[in-house]
């Protein structure tokens, strides 16, 4: 059986109510939510949550809320394996038996059946532990300079500083969008940025962190820009 888990707990700091705000005419979880059922991959789209409101705008759109989060693992310091390892827990003790389990978070409007389709391939053709998207940085990371207090500027390695971009090697980050895993893989809590994981590659103007209410605007013109 293959699942997607939506972690959505409610004590967004920085963009308060963020899950369930609205974004470009839905609310921001929507857009997971209708692509992981458009993808057609899941015997199952299941909000872990810990939000009553969360839980009913996540049903009306098409989700199963069959459990709520428990507040030790809905605090700022909760990371995302063991939210996804909660989830396959609670899967199995209802005697369901997960193989394949997808972390789609809330924020990601971007994200499209396509890609979820491509991760499944990904993992089940590689035997990876995971396949999550990535993306490359638009400059080379080896140039990067840091402003000291005092306003001056240090590069973070000076041996690059004659080098050409074009003779560096690529760098890629996290997309931030969805994580494939074996269930054997979030259960062990095994690391997601390892060499048992494979990328699913994404184009830059497909990825946008939502962070802050910069972040949000920014956001609704690239969603707006790409729907014209």
């Amino acid at each position: 059986m293959k699942i997607a888990v939506i972690p959505a707990r409610g004590g967004s700091k920085r963009i308060p109510r963020k899950n369930i705000k609205e974004f470009c005419g839905k609310p921001m979880i929507a857009y997971s939510i209708e692509a992981a059922l458009q993808s057609g991959c899941f015997d199952k789209v299941i909000v872990s949550t810990d939000d009553t409101e969360i839980a009913e705008v996540a049903r009306r759109y098409g989700a199963e809320v069959p459990f709520i989060r428990p507040a030790e693992l809905s605090n700022d310091y909760t990371g995302t394996i063991p939210v996804i390892r909660h989830a396959v827990e609670w899967c199995m003790q209802q005697g369901v038996d997960p193989q394949l389990v997808c972390c789609l978070y809330a924020t990601a409007p971007f994200v499209t059946p396509k890609y979820l389709q491509q991760g499944l391939q990904q993992i089940i053709e590689q035997d990876a532990d995971y396949a999550f998207t990535v993306t490359s940085y638009a400059f080379p990371i080896q140039r990067a300079i840091k402003i000291s207090p005092q306003l001056g500027i240090e590069m973070f390695d000076s041996k690059n500083f004659n080098t050409r971009s074009q003779d560096l090697e690529e760098a890629w980050h996290d997309a931030g969008q969805f994580y494939w895993g074996k269930a054997e893989a979030w259960l062990s809590e095994k690391i997601i940025f390892g060499p048992e994981s494979t990328p699913v590659i994404l184009p830059r103007h497909r990825v946008q962190d939502i962070d802050t209410f910069e972040d949000w605007d920014r956001a609704e013109w690239l969603f707006k820009a790409m729907q014209v």
